[in-house]
């Protein structure tokens, strides 16, 4: 298996295309896997003359989990995080974004096209303010500022992000778990096949489960507050996509990373939720490579 230490940690990576095109870096989402990113996705951008190269994030997937490492419970992290009290987490979204940068260091990559989805918007978004050199350009996904006021999630949502997942489930109920999980934030797409929930949450428990490192990506993202005064140093040339049907993190919180960041552009997808639906990924793979390939 494909994997560097980088940033203290093992990071399992996969890496398509010609070895000297301009390199995209993908990063995903909060405890989700490298596996969401769509092969048609992965393989329209190659397609257009790019080097990709995705991972899983620390906590999730073939990357290190740290198991067993303490963390508070996550009324105290928000609560710690309002008013600013100090917080013992095992890492911060900008251990995260130091993991990214690492993990082109081993692979000897100078500078790179960064794209996050969702928390690996937050990623990116790191990134790109605090290894500006490092960055060719920067493509936000359904993310955040992190600003306090913007909307968030619907109740039901917010519900299911804040329980517990089942700690030793058996297969079936995992991946019920999951399907339910993904069908509340994903768009009804008609090109989607009728089983994609089933064989992705299958696909996903089969390769890694760890209710505990979701739990611990989730904190970081809490503590990380809102990133307004760091994407205001940001000078990478800046794409922001989101979906309007978006359930997660509704598309004003786009609409305020662009606000932020000199020159930002916001593209919104009216069939598209917190999610990469299959008919949309041809539009997708075209306003990254485009952006990508002006800069």
């Amino acid at each position: 298996m494909p994997k560097v230490s980088a940033n203290g940690v093992e990071l399992y990576y996969e890496d398509s295309g010609a070895a000297d095109a301009p390199v995209i870096l993908l990063v995903m989402g909060l405890g989700t896997q490298m596996i969401a990113w769509p092969e048609d996705f992965i393989q329209g951008l190659v397609q257009r003359g790019f080097r990709v190269i995705h991972y899983d994030n620390r906590d999730v997937g073939l990357s290190t989990h740290l198991d067993g490492a303490r963390a508070p419970g996550l009324l105290w992290t928000m609560i710690a995080s309002r008013f600013g009290l100090p917080l013992n987490l095992p890492y911060r979204v900008r251990d995260m974004a130091a993991d990214g940068v690492r993990l082109l260091d081993a692979l000897g990559i100078r500078k790179a096209h960064i794209v996050g989805a969702s928390m690996g918007g937050m990623i990116v978004q790191h990134i790109a303010a605090t290894y500006g050199d490092r960055v060719q350009s920067m493509t936000s996904i359904m993310s955040t500022s992190g600003a306090r006021g913007l909307p968030g999630p619907d109740v039901e949502i917010r519900k299911r992000l804040m329980a517990r997942r089942p700690a030793n489930p058996s297969r079936d109920e995992a991946i019920a778990f999951g399907v339910e999980a993904i069908r509340q934030i994903s768009y009804p797409d008609h090109a989607r096949a009728p089983d994609a929930f089933e064989r992705m949450a299958a696909r996903a428990f089969d390769r890694a489960y760890d209710p505990a490192g979701f739990r611990r990506q989730l904190l970081a993202i809490i503590a990380d507050g809102s990133r307004v005064d760091m994407l205001k140093r940001i000078k990478a040339p800046t794409l922001v996509v989101h979906g309007k049907a978006d359930p997660l993190v509704p598309w004003q919180c786009s609409e305020d990373i662009v606000r932020h960041i000199p020159g930002a552009r916001l593209e919104l997808i009216d069939e598209m939720a917190h999610d990469l639906p299959p008919s949309q990924v041809d539009r997708m793979v075209g306003l990254i490579a485009a952006h990508a390939a002006a800069h």
